[in-house]
């Protein structure tokens, strides 16, 4: 157990899609390394099942999606889905970009963790994981 404690938490951040703007991706993975997590960063134009491929293989505790397109109610659901299929109910599901608020009630009701939108600051987001993913241990 004290092993699993000293385990840094590791997060995939993915671009799903054509959008290809992935500045804001790699602030937030910078940023995610910065808290003390282990980041792997997938790059752009991704496709879900890439994601989960990708999430199942680097064994993380978490995957952020970072999505502008406009695309976040095909995007989420699907890798959701995929998530489930793989039974990765022990990995966190999060993101950002620009989605509106009934979208965001939408997609945490499907099981999407929390979704940041612009202006959530680094720390807000470092903290969630980490706070999700120590409840998580703590259930185990």
């Amino acid at each position: 157990m004290a092993d699993q404690q000293t385990k840094p938490i590791r997060v995939l951040v993915a671009k799903v899609g054509l959008d290809g703007h992935d500045r804001g991706a790699k602030v937030i993975a910078a940023a995610l390394r910065d808290a003390g997590m282990e980041v792997i960063y997938t790059g752009l134009r991704q496709t879900p099942e890439m994601v989960v491929a990708a999430a199942l293989q680097e064994d993380v505790d978490a995957i952020g999606i970072s999505i502008l397109s406009g695309a976040h109610m095909t995007v989420f659901p699907k890798i959701i889905r995929l998530m489930q299929e793989k039974e990765m109910n022990d990995v966190l599901l999060t993101g950002g970009g620009i989605i509106p608020d009934e979208d965001l009630r939408t997609l945490t009701d499907m099981g999407v963790g929390r979704l940041f939108t612009p202006g959530s600051s680094m720390d807000e987001i470092a903290h969630y994981i980490r706070d999700w993913v120590e409840k998580k241990q703590h259930n185990l």
